[in-house]
Order: C-alpha cells, then sequence, then structure tokens
C-alpha cells in the first residue's frame, strides 16, 4: 500500500514553532511533520517528506540518512518548542510556583500535541528507547533548564535543600507516568484530576522541609 502523505493535512495543530528561531531545516521538519499527521511513522519515507517540501530525495539524504534520525530531530523539535513555551508563560512568586507551573502545564500539552499523540496511537514503540534505554536530546534540554530553575529556588529559598540534578531526575521520572500512562488511569476520574494531583505532587516533593519545633 502506498502512503498518501501528499494529501491535505489531518489537522495542523497548534503553531509550528517560533518563527525567529526557525532555520533551513525547519520546511523539511514541517513536511515530516505533516506526514506523519497524515499516515503516520511506518507508512512515511524520506522521498515522502521530500515530495512533500517540493525539494529532491538527495536533499533529504544529505541532512537525515535515514527516517529514524529525521524523526529524532522531528520529536526534538516539537518537544523542545513546547517545553519552552510552557517555561516562558510559567506564574509564580517563586522558582517551585514557576517549576510546577510549567511541568504540569508542559506534560498536560504534550499528552495533546498532534505529533505526540499519532505516535502513541500508530507507532508507540519509537518512545520505548527514551523510556528504558537513553534519554534524547529534548530530554536532555528539559533537563538542564530545570536543574537550572531548582537553583534559583535554593536560592530564593522555595526548593528544598538537595541536589538539582537528582530532584531533576525524580521529577521527571514522575513525568513520564503522567504523560506516558494518564490515559490507563482516567476510569472513573479525568486528565484534568491528575494534572491538578501532579501539581500537589510537584509542589509537595519540592517544598522545604519545616523545621522541627
Amino acid at each position: 500500500m502506498t502512503s498518501s502523505c501528499n494529501t491535505p493535512d489531518l489537522g495542523s495543530g497548534p503553531e509550528r514553532g517560533v518563527a525567529e528561531r526557525r532555520t533551513a531545516d525547519d520546511a523539511l521538519l514541517d513536511a515530516a511533520r505533516d506526514c506523519v499527521l497524515a499516515v503516520g511513522l511506518r507508512r512515511t519515507t524520506l522521498t515522502d517528506v521530500a515530495r512533500r517540501a517540493g525539494v529532491s530525495r538527495m536533499t533529504m539524504y544529505r541532512r537525515w540518512p535515514d527516517m529514524a534520525s529525521l524523526v529524532g530531530d522531528l520529536m526534538t523539535r516539537e518537544w523542545s518548542e513546547l517545553a519552552l513555551r510552557a517555561r516562558a508563560a510559567a506564574r509564580g512568586e517563586h522558582a517551585r510556583a514557576r517549576i510546577v507551573d510549567s511541568l504540569a502545564t508542559g506534560a498536560g500539552q504534550l499528552r495533546t500535541h498532534p505529533v505526540f499523540r499519532r505516535i502513541v496511537e500508530l507507532d508507540p514503540e519509537i518512545l520505548l528507547p527514551y523510556l528504558v534505554d537513553r534519554r534524547g536530546t529534548s530530554q536532555d534540554l528539559i533537563l538542564a533548564a530545570l536543574v537550572a530553575t531548582l537553583a534559583e529556588g535554593h536560592a530564593d529559598g522555595s526548593v528544598r535543600a538537595a541536589p538539582p540534578a537528582v530532584l531533576g531526575r525524580a521529577v521527571l521520572l514522575a513525568l513520564h507516568g503522567f504523560v506516558i500512562s494518564a490515559g490507563t488511569m482516567t476510569d472513573g476520574v479525568s486528565e484534568a484530576d491528575l494534572d491538578a494531583e501532579l501539581r500537589l505532587l510537584l509542589d509537595r516533593y519540592l517544598a522545604p522541609t519545616p523545621a522541627a519545633s
């Protein structure tokens, strides 16, 4: 069966990225995104993406040797931009509040992100290496930003005294469950209920320990 990623989008989703951050690769990544939304990863080839982008196959192969590397860059772009937007929009009177707001908001947005949903629905095995074997580039970027903000929380007294590198990794491990597995826990409760609990979990985990009286 041939792919049909040259048919119109099944949905354009949220904004594709921050305009001033766009590079020469973004038009090609946009085409890859459209193909993934239209037919899924398994049925998308570099040739399909090249045709969608209006470039030669060699242009694609010079930049990405295979679909795995292209998909890796697509996920990095999509997840990193989502995380940056959530962090920029975070509100709170101290660093801990901003961390909780950005992570809980970002987790909810990632669950409903069109590319993420398409991968979960059609090609979930793509996510497995990032859960059991290694971190991806976007995870490293999110972790680095989180560790820096946790250090700010130490400075303003809103985060408990523990190494930011340890706290950051523990927080991301907790987020994996709320992003990947939330759908398995919505029998009788809503995702909004779970997101409220995530905020409480993060806030209490990171809060300073009350001084003994």
